[in-house]
């Protein structure tokens, strides 16, 4: 299994337009390219289902939401608070997405595409913020992935539609070769 995690670092308590054109622009990618989504400290006290269509009324991005209630549909949704202690174990290896990957961590992607090419799971992180994602995730993730492989750093939406492309593309292009 694959996932996409978006980590928020805005605001915890109010919900921002950020938080929902975020959701909406990760779910067509991720429906495009097999991936789950997963939210992590978002805002929203609501169910999967209100945050569906929650987003779908906020929004025209991902036709008005069909993309989420897809991904939502396939049970490929998932809405949690940041774990404290590790992230749960279905999602498989933790993977940071760094332009600045720690050297003894660091995973380029060709070699995590052979690792996908072998079915193992990831857990892609991303975060959504200016902020990047919190410096204590960098240690609790034994993988570091810097999709650029040159240190440039992305916008989030960015990041979230690169990283499942370029990833995706190395998967095809290697499992074509075998």
């Amino acid at each position: 299994m694959l996932t996409l995690g978006i980590v928020n670092t805005y605001d915890k308590i109010k919900v921002l337009d950020a938080h929902y054109r975020a959701i909406a622009r990760a779910a067509p990618i991720c429906h495009a390219f097999g991936f789950s989504l997963a939210l992590f400290d978002f805002p929203f006290k609501m169910t999967p289902d209100e945050l569906v269509d929650f987003v779908a009324d906020k929004t025209t991005i991902g036709e008005s939401g069909k993309y989420l209630r897809l991904l939502h549909e396939k049970r490929k949704l998932f809405v949690f608070e940041l774990p404290k202690k590790g992230f749960q174990s279905q999602f498989g290896d933790v993977v940071v997405t760094s332009s600045k990957p720690e050297d003894r961590r660091a995973i380029t992607p060709e070699e995590l595409a052979d690792e996908i090419v072998r079915n193992k799971s990831f857990l892609l992180l991303v975060g959504l913020g200016h902020k990047g994602l919190p410096k204590s995730l960098f240690e609790v993730a034994p993988l570091h992935l810097d999709i650029t492989g040159n240190g440039i750093s992305l916008e989030t939406c960015t990041a979230i539609g690169c990283i499942p492309a370029y990833l995706m593309g190395l998967v095809r292009m290697k499992a074509g070769k075998k």
